[in-house]
């Protein structure tokens, strides 16, 4: 005999979230073995771009995080040739240079301790529609935990190698997890390397979606409040990880080398 179908949505939800918190199982990578995995995922969906795109996490001191070689494409990333770096884009550890374009990184760090993994990218159907001009715009229900948390950059400042370009993209992307840069890319954000993992992959769906939805007509707005919870329902640790985790699992099949 059915015991929930009389309950309130609310109390269903709270008792999704426990479920949740007990079922879905944590994975044990290190960090550096989560960039890896977190690479070879964004390469195999879109986001390559030969060099272009940098992936950040917080290293284990302070003013210092890990980044991919420069000279080495995303599906060629392992833990083992990560470096380590400062805020100078000094290697602390590893072989070989961190691309230039890090030094916006440090600036995001720096202005939102919030932030433990950085992601930016150049995906197709970002580029196509940072070309427009046009913000973001979040009105599916796949898209919500982007709902009210994109921001956006009109102007381009050009390459971003200079500190001014880190104070404007640190300062334009506030509080949100992500921002969309015109005549550039994306940058998402996350407390983990899974968040940002998950993020980065939603947003290049996102810009897909829009731009179909644009061809197509004009897109209608979803309702503020059904958006946000949308948005809080998604945005949970737990369904981050699981999902990062069955990205993993997918890639690992053809992948399994970046682990090394």
């Amino acid at each position: 005999m059915a015991k929930t179908l009389a309950l309130p949505k609310e109390q269903l939800v709270k008792q999704a979230l426990t479920q949740m918190q007990k079922s879905l199982a944590d994975n044990t990578w290190t960090d550096r073995q989560k960039l890896a995995l977190t690479c070879r995922i964004l390469f195999e969906n879109g986001h390559d771009s030969g060099l272009a795109g940098q992936i950040t996490a917080r290293g284990p001191q302070p003013g210092t995080y890990y980044t991919q070689q420069l000279g080495l494409g995303f599906d060629e990333i392992t833990a083992s040739n990560l470096l380590l770096v400062n805020e100078d884009l000094e290697v602390l550890e590893g072989h070989g240079m961190a691309n230039p374009a890090n030094r916006f990184h440090s600036w995001v760090y720096r202005a939102r301790p919030d932030v433990n993994c950085i992601i930016h990218t150049h995906p197709a159907h970002i580029a196509a529609l940072s070309m427009l001009e046009v913000p973001l715009q979040i009105s599916h229900m796949d898209l919500c935990p982007l709902y009210d948390d994109c921001a956006f950059l009109e102007s381009w400042p050009g390459v971003p190698v200079g500190n001014e370009e880190g104070e404007l993209i640190a300062g334009a992307l506030g509080d949100k997890r992500a921002i969309l840069l015109s005549h550039h890319g994306q940058l998402s954000t996350g407390t983990t390397i899974e968040e940002a993992c998950v993020i980065a992959q939603l947003i290049e769906r996102a810009a897909r979606l829009q731009l179909l939805a644009m061809a197509a007509g004009t897109i209608k707005p979803i309702i503020p409040a059904l958006g946000r919870e949308a948005h809080d329902w998604v945005s949970k640790p737990k369904r981050h990880a699981a999902a990062f985790n069955y990205y993993a699992r997918q890639n690992l099949r053809q992948h399994a080398d970046c682990l090394n």
